[in-house]
């Protein structure tokens, strides 16, 4: 696991015990293995080592929310850190803008929406997209 990653973890792990949470997976690939064999659309949030606004977002927006059970039923949601040690496809997740939040189909690599970036995701954002995604 990323360093960045086991931080945001360790910092957010009181919030997890008491907390309805999304269910993030650390590592790209296997996450894209899970979305085809599940046939599921991808969460993926893209982090960057030492951005705080990263953490503000994963506490406010994906933690104690109404959709949180829904992503985690419906969507496989991943971590990635941009630059990381893990790889996955910066060219089909390339952003200058941190964290940045894309909503993928998973079997054919497109994004379904528009991705949302930095301080734009939020509640009203992610509940508008899930509406958009699942009508």
């Amino acid at each position: 696991m990323q360093p960045f990653l086991k931080y945001v973890l360790l910092w957010l792990l009181p919030f997890f015990l008491h907390a309805d949470f999304v269910n993030w997976l650390g590592d790209y690939n296997v996450a894209y293995k899970r979305a085809l064999q599940e046939k599921k659309p991808l969460l993926v949030l893209v982090v960057k080592p030492g951005n705080s606004l990263s953490s503000k977002i994963i506490h406010s927006t994906f933690m104690n929310k109404p959709y949180v059970n829904r992503i985690n039923r419906e969507m496989i949601p991943v971590i990635v850190t941009y630059e990381g040690v893990l790889s996955y496809p910066i060219e089909m997740y390339y952003t200058t803008v941190f964290p940045t939040l894309f909503f993928v189909d998973s079997s054919r690599e497109v994004s379904l929406t528009e991705p949302v970036y930095g301080d734009a995701i939020t509640v009203k954002t992610v509940e508008t997209k899930m509406i958009e995604l699942f009508k």
